[in-house]
């Protein structure tokens, strides 16, 4: 049996938003068993936004959360370090409504980590154990999750520009292989579709410091890439931070095919509904939805594992 996790000390961030370009800073805060992952406003009276599947909002080139019309974007990073690291409850404080994108990787988050430390706690972990295989596809992108006694993830991507090309990264998700193999790589875009993007009220905060920027034939960005696949092992770092918002420590094989936010989404909406798919901790899920009592008591508690799986897909 394992026992769940929160950070030792609190720990704060400064940087500025990929896509509002506005200054925020990000503290990392202890948290009681069973809390999972849960975003507070700081500037809005503390008010809360449990890292959860149904408070998912947009997935539009970056993971977003609403509760009552409050937003927390650009989440991904951060819960994927979170998550990578071990850590399964987290209370984190922002300045504004977007976490900080600092160097376009989860590097200086896994940093911070490292530095507040690791408390574990007397609560066993949750473990939601993928029981059967689930797919989504939408033309030619698709995203699947099969039985498996570890999480695995390998994660195949296919750009038409020759500094990416078609590139798959596979590999066992532990803290050792995440610190070293996946969070040091860096989100990336394309100059071509940046005013595009702007207007839309995107990418304000981007730059060459913060992002791996392509134009036609060439990067941009000063700093040589960290890996030579560094643009798939990004997709993965992001599938991680998806997948998180479950708020269960995951055993399943993902397989993923030009996929995104959207289509994380999509897949963790599915796997939830199908009741059969999946154990926590060895046991059947029945409707696979817990009691009414144990929901309530999860709300409540704001629960990032039991609000995720009382959430409807």
């Amino acid at each position: 049996m394992t026992y769940q996790t929160t950070l030792r000390r609190a720990v704060s961030l400064r940087g500025i938003g990929l896509h509002t370009g506005q200054e925020v800073e990000l503290t990392l805060c202890p948290a009681p068993a069973d809390t999972g992952y849960v975003f507070r406003r700081t500037d809005l009276n503390g008010f809360e936004v449990a890292a959860v599947p149904h408070h998912v909002t947009h997935v539009s080139y970056a993971t977003t959360l609403m509760r009552a019309g409050v937003m927390v974007s650009t989440v991904e990073h951060v819960l994927s370090a979170l998550y990578g690291c071990g850590i399964d409850n987290a209370i984190l404080d922002v300045t504004n409504c977007e976490v900080p994108i600092l160097d376009g990787s989860a590097r200086h988050f896994v940093e911070a980590i490292a530095e507040a430390g690791i408390l574990t706690l007397e609560s066993p972990r949750q473990v939601l154990q993928v029981e059967q295989r689930i797919e989504v596809v939408e033309g030619n992108r698709r995203l699947a999750i099969e039985p498996s006694d570890r999480f695995f993830i390998e994660s195949t991507i296919d750009f038409d520009h020759p500094c990416i090309g078609r590139q798959t990264f596979a590999c066992e998700v532990t803290p050792v292989t995440y610190r070293q193999e996946i969070a040091p790589a860096r989100t990336f875009g394309f100059l071509a579709e940046a005013e595009a993007l702007r207007r839309h009220g995107l990418v304000r905060g981007a730059t060459l410091e913060n992002a791996i920027v392509l134009d036609a034939d060439s990067i941009l960005s000063p700093k040589p890439l960290r890996f030579p696949d560094e643009f798939a092992r990004h997709k993965v770092l992001d599938i991680i931070g998806d997948f998180a918002l479950l708020g269960l420590s995951l055993r399943g094989r993902i397989i993923a095919e030009r996929s995104g936010h959207g289509l994380h989404s999509a897949l963790i909406g599915r796997l939830l509904r199908e009741a059969r798919a999946w154990t926590v901790n060895g046991l059947p899920n029945g409707n696979g939805r817990p009691s009414a009592t144990t929901a309530s008591a999860g709300a409540a508690a704001g629960s990032g594992a039991t609000a995720a799986l009382a959430a409807p897909g």
